[in-house]
């Protein structure tokens, strides 16, 4: 989700508190944090509120963005949480729903589509990982979804460059472990 000068201008003066170029800023980037969210989720309608809880997000925190990194990579991590969070809520509707209830839902994207399906897997991977190690999902996280390299790692999460490749690998071989040799990174 690369945004040219211009758009980060927009993002360090909405920091700022200006209500405007908030609004041009969320105008802005909303079709990039779209296409994010749709990598991410298997269904539009899922994808579209990932977007929606983004914007809400950057619009409330903003004022957090303190411009030691570019806005984009700020962005990524906003768009990724939200995602996973959509779908951590959607997964626990899901699961409280009682049978009658899910004959008349969506069909299982793991038996309908397989790359919706991966993505599901994956995102279970990821939250099986983050509820046993969190720092190797953080960094998991920011590398495989967010596509981050390494040195904006290390600097997101204050650790060494070596540490944070460390942690990258190590989580990449506990996901490989849940998800089978079929997940190898970028």
């Amino acid at each position: 989700m690369p945004l040219d000068e211009t758009t980060e201008e927009l993002a360090r003066t909405a920091a700022t508190g200006d209500h405007v170029a908030l609004g041009e800023l969320l105008r802005r980037v909303e079709p990039d944090v779209l296409r994010h969210c749709e990598r991410l989720l298997p269904y539009r309608q899922d994808a579209e509120e990932a977007c929606q809880d983004t914007l809400l997000a950057v619009a409330r925190n903003i004022g957090r963005f303190e411009g030691r990194s570019r806005f984009s990579t700020w962005l990524h991590i906003v768009t990724a949480n939200c995602a996973r969070t959509t779908y951590r809520t959607l997964k626990r509707r899901s699961a409280e729903q009682s049978s009658d209830d899910l004959a008349e839902q969506r069909p299982d994207p793991h038996r309908v589509s397989v790359i919706a399906g991966a993505r599901l897997d994956l995102l279970d991977a990821i939250e099986a990982l983050e509820a046993e190690k969190p720092d190797l999902a953080r960094a998991l996280v920011l590398c495989d979804i967010v596509q981050l390299d390494y040195s904006d790692i290390a600097a997101q999460l204050g650790i060494p460059l070596g540490t944070a490749k460390s942690r990258i690998h190590q989580a990449r071989k506990h996901i490989q472990a849940s998800l089978g040799d079929g997940y190898l990174g970028r």
